[in-house]
Formats: C-alpha cells, sequence, structure tokens
C-alpha cells in the first residue's frame, strides 16, 4: 500500500474515532464510530489481512453498529442534549490517554520487535500444528504441512476451540444490554 493511503486511512479513523468520544448526538457518535470501523478495515486490508479486514466489515460495522443505533434509537436523546461538560471527566480522560499512550512507547520501546523485517521472520508452521494438535482438524493439518497458512481456518479453531467461552459471555452481555435498554425504554414511556 502506498504511504499515502496508509495515512489516509488512519487520519479517517483517527478522525472518526476522536468524533465518537467528543459527538454530543449519540446517533452521530454511532455512525462515526461505523466510519472508523471502515478505515480500519481498510488498514488491515493493506496489511493483506483480508479474513479480519472482512470481518472488521461484517460484524462490527454492520451487525454491532445496527444494534448500537437501534439502542440508541430506543432511548430519549432529548434529555442527553440538555446536559452540560462535565469537566473533570474530560481532564481525567484526557490523563488516561497521556498513561495509556506512555505505557505503549514504554511496551514498545521494550522489544525488538522493531528490527525484525517480515520477510526474514518464518511462519513457524510446524509450531502452529503443534498447538492445535495434530488430530483437531484434518484440513488444517493438510495445509499445515503443505506450508500455506490456512488463517480464517486457524483464527476459527483458536476462536471456537479456546475461546468458546468467552464468545458466549460476550453475546450473554449484549443481550441483556439490549433487554434493558427496551426495559428501560418502556418504563420512562409509562412514567407520568
Amino acid at each position: 500500500m502506498p504511504p499515502l493511503l496508509f495515512y489516509l486511512f488512519a487520519l479517517i479513523t483517527l478522525g472518526f474515532g476522536f468524533l465518537v468520544v467528543t459527538g454530543r448526538n449519540p446517533v452521530t457518535c454511532a455512525l462515526a464510530l461505523a466510519a472508523s470501523f471502515v478505515g480500519l478495515a481498510a488498514l488491515f486490508l493493506s496489511l493483506d489481512a483480508y479474513f479480519i479486514g472482512v470481518i472488521q466489515i461484517l460484524v462490527y460495522a454492520g451487525a454491532v453498529m445496527v444494534l448500537f443505533l437501534f439502542i440508541i434509537m430506543l432511548l430519549d436523546i432529548k434529555t442527553e442534549e440538555g446536559k452540560k461538560l462535565n469537566l473533570s471527566a474530560i481532564v481525567s480522560g484526557v490523563l488516561l490517554a497521556v498513561l495509556l499512550t506512555l505505557q505503549i512507547i514504554m511496551v514498545a520501546g521494550g522489544t525488538d520487535l522493531a528490527s525484525k523485517s517480515v520477510q526474514g521472520t518464518p511462519l513457524a508452521l510446524a509450531d502452529s500444528a503443534t498447538k492445535i494438535g495434530r488430530a483437531a482438524l484434518p484440513t488444517i493439518t493438510n495445509d499445515l504441512k503443505a506450508g500455506t497458512l490456512p488463517d480464517a481456518k486457524l483464527i476459527g479453531f483458536t476462536l471456537f476451540d479456546q475461546y468458546g467461552f468467552h464468545l458466549q459471555v460476550i453475546g450473554l452481555l449484549l443481550l441483556v444490554g439490549t433487554i434493558g435498554v427496551v426495559v428501560l425504554s418502556k418504563r420512562e414511556r409509562s412514567a407520568p
């Protein structure tokens, strides 16, 4: 990817991400989040991570954002717009962002990953085959023996084998959040 496109997509992602945090209208913030997801997906595609880029669009910009917009539309936006800015929350948010940036700089500066090149690093396919187990899935084992990297298969196997419980907990949290918003919106409408 040309550097100009990288900086353009990075600017889109960061700009819309900043709009998500600073926006006053929740619908505008949700749409800015969707645009930020699209910029992030473009960055994934530039890194040849096609599966993650497509999933970023389908799952996050598609399904999750529709759920967020559905929940936002159930809330009463008029009561939220009249609130004043909370100065202590803004100062603590900026302080937290500065601390996070310093932590990232300290961790990134303490590793030697920047000195390694992608072309000189082997894929370690044999290690991947031993981690998933030889008899786990024959198609993954055959792909790894052939020297190809079945990224979608490995991601799916890892996601549902090692993190299946975590995936179900996240789905349950989204369901509980949606039910809570529906119950709160029904209660506010019935109140005199």
